[in-house]
């Protein structure tokens, strides 16, 4: 009875860390297939076959294709984020004029979100125009990301390096710029490479924070 329930155990366990493994498997092949043929282009069944696991598994994980799209974006978006948010922790940065820490800024957050380029197509191209639940997940990424930035003009306001004044629509327009970007080197990653974005997102930014 004992070797009995043992075995009762240990299948278990082998089942949750074959779930485990499926996840993660299901995570590669959405990032290689999304990126390589596009959303719109690749199924259920072809994300199944490239991870080896069955369609059931996949509808445990992911329920659908958009929440698979939806978790992708997620990686990259966290990535991103917490790269901007240990550069503008990192020594000295508090004594950093608003142009250099602005430039630091996005230099870190570009580097996370394209260093693996089917991922960055998948998160900036891929997600566009999916359905509407896909854009309000978007949605609440880019609320986070205009809170973000509304407190790094804020700063400027205070250093004396920006006029004060309600900075929340222009952080939206910056913010809007930034996915436009993002989705030009999404489409042309050979063509728009990383220290182009980092330069370019920085001209934005500074032209739009600091103006008068």
């Amino acid at each position: 009875m004992t070797g009995v329930v043992a075995i009762r155990r240990n299948g278990t366990a082998g089942q949750a860390m074959e779930l485990l493994g499926a996840r993660d498997r299901l995570l590669r092949a959405g990032r290689e297939l999304f990126g390589a043929y596009g959303y719109a282009n690749t199924g259920i069944e072809e994300l199944c076959a490239r991870a080896k696991v069955p369609v059931h598994v996949f509808q445990q994980e992911f329920l659908s294709r958009e929440v698979l799209l939806m978790a992708l974006y997620d990686e990259v978006a966290t990535h991103g984020l917490r790269a901007a948010e240990n550069a503008l922790m990192a020594e000295g940065m508090e004594d950093c004029s608003t142009e250099e820490r602005v430039r630091l800024l996005f230099d870190a957050y570009v580097k996370a979100v394209t260093e693996d380029r089917c991922a960055a197509r998948v998160a900036f191209v891929e997600v566009l125009g999916v359905s509407r639940e896909v854009d309000n997940h978007l949605a609440t990424w880019r609320a986070m990301w205009i809170e973000f930035l509304t407190s790094e003009a804020e700063r400027a306001v205070r250093r004396g390096e920006a006029v004060a004044r309600d900075h929340t629509v222009t952080v939206t327009v910056l913010n809007h710029s930034v996915d436009e970007l993002m989705a030009h080197h999404g489409r042309r990653p050979r063509q728009v490479d990383a220290e182009w974005l980092t330069d370019e997102l920085t001209r934005l930014s500074l032209a739009m924070i600091l103006s008068s």
